[in-house]
This record gives C-alpha cells, sequence and structure tokens, in this order.
C-alpha cells in the first residue's frame, strides 16, 4: 500500500481539507458550494473538492479585491 500524498501533492480534498487550506469554517464552505463560487465533485456519498477549484476560488477572491 502506498503512503498518502502530502496535502500540497493531492487532487481531491475532503471538505474538512479545504477549511484547513482556505482558513474557512464548515458552514462557509458549503454556502461557497451552494453558489457556485466553489466546485466539487462526488464519489459516492463522499464530496470532494479538486483542487483546481480551489485554485480557482483564490483567482475569483483575487480577481474580486479592489
Amino acid at each position: 500500500m502506498t503512503p498518502p500524498l502530502p496535502a500540497h501533492d493531492r487532487r481531491l480534498y475532503h471538505v474538512t481539507d479545504a477549511m484547513h487550506l482556505l482558513s474557512l469554517s464548515r458552514s462557509v464552505i458549503y454556502e461557497l458550494l451552494r453558489s457556485g463560487r466553489l466546485r466539487s465533485v462526488t464519489q459516492g456519498r463522499t464530496r470532494l473538492i479538486p483542487a483546481s477549484a480551489i485554485e480557482d476560488y483564490i483567482s475569483l477572491l483575487e480577481k474580486e479585491a479592489p
């Protein structure tokens, strides 16, 4: 069995991982998912957030900044 990838090498994150990466609460993450500002995928019953979606959200924040 291979060891898990370090956080910066992963391509999919659980909501709790995204919370830590973005320094946001669980409720804010789910609100971003509901509003479409943060994309996610599901595998079975698990909601996962692609690394590209996190990068896109950060880019969106940078564009919106004054």
